[in-house]
């Protein structure tokens, strides 16, 4: 991803980019290729990102798809943001090659930005849908495992999709700046009101998160102070699972935050004639989102735990059942 640069690039070309420098999802068939032209530092950690990305994603598709215990709604929906970040990641690499491997063509540009747009629309919808169900399997915990739940996920995982899918064909089906340079965006060939839709979509998403978030602390400390009153240890027991819940939140919103928020905040405030370092800059922690997401709403999990000790080494046994926990508590 990267803008239109001159056939050589150093160090401070890189720092203080110029003319013409807004972000470009455009393959480039550089002149002189073959003789050693130089490339973009930004384009190759955008690409060794997407590679860690979809190795990641790629290894918790794989365990939940081996492991017939992990069938449940809430395994679907770490699934369903896995495959989305997967495809981000390898959207990514595909990016960087037919940028430096192909010959230039608007269709593929298309293509690509229309790929990752999807993509990366899919994973936070796929958060998004996560948060939901977690605050689901609180608020109503005596009927999450029913079958109106499974098709309630169903529903949500489709609808998450389909959004994205849409938004991800939109440049495709011609609302791109290829044809009007003066409407680009930081982001080309995305047009600045295309940029404006897909930011606001993505700050809603995020107080919708933030929201259910503070919620499902104020459940789940609500619930601590009723069971720490049973067992009489109140004062322990209760901040405890206070801190703990805070920390989860915590965590949980502060990376998804920090990670998106300044490329989306960017994305409305920025022009096309902004140096390209700026984008390169808050782009880039939004890979590393998809890098942490596995960590944190996959291999924390126990039963992936297990199921990943018996894909990987074979040496974990286990006759116990692996009856789900709550999502509340991936």
């Amino acid at each position: 991803m990267g803008e239109a640069m001159n056939e050589t690039v150093d160090v401070s070309g890189w720092l203080a980019l110029g003319n013409n420098s807004s972000l470009e999802l455009e393959s480039r068939l550089r002149e002189g290729r073959g003789q050693g032209q130089a490339v973009d530092p930004w384009h190759v950690m955008l690409c060794i990102s997407g590679s860690v990305i979809a190795c990641e994603n790629a290894l918790v598709l794989t365990i939940i798809a081996h492991s017939p215990a992990l069938r449940t709604p809430m395994f679907q929906l770490i699934g369903s943001l896995a495959a989305a970040d997967l495809l981000a990641g390898l959207g990514l690499v595909c990016n960087f090659f037919s940028r430096y491997l192909l010959a230039r063509s608007q269709t593929a540009d298309l293509i690509t930005v229309g790929f990752l747009v999807g993509s990366f629309s899919a994973s936070v919808n796929s958060l998004l849908a996560i948060t939901i169900d977690r605050y689901l399997s609180l608020y109503n915990a005596l009927t999450y495992y029913t079958e109106r739940t499974v098709v309630y996920i169903h529903t949500m995982l489709a609808t998450a999709w389909g959004v994205s899918i849409c938004l991800g064909l939109l440049p495709i089906l011609g609302w791109n700046c290829l044809s009007d340079q003066s409407s680009c965006s930081i982001v080309k060939p995305l047009t600045k009101a295309n940029l404006t839709v897909l930011s606001i979509s993505f700050l809603l998403n995020f107080g919708l998160m933030l929201h259910l978030y503070v919620r499902i602390c104020k459940i789940v400390c609500r619930h601590a102070h009723q069971i720490a009153l049973q067992q009489h240890f109140f004062a322990t027991s209760y901040a405890m699972s206070t801190k703990r819940s805070i920390s989860t939140l915590a965590i949980i919103v502060g990376t998804f935050g920090t990670s998106w928020l300044p490329f989306a905040i960017y994305c409305l405030v920025g022009d096309q004639d902004y140096p390209a370092v700026y984008t390169y800059a808050t782009l880039l922690p939004v890979t590393y989102n998809s890098m942490i997401n596995p960590i944190i709403y996959a291999f924390k999990n126990q039963e992936i735990q297990k199921a990943t000790w018996l894909l990987l080494c074979g040496c974990f046994q286990s006759n116990t059942s692996f009856h789900s926990r709550s999502p509340s508590e991936v």
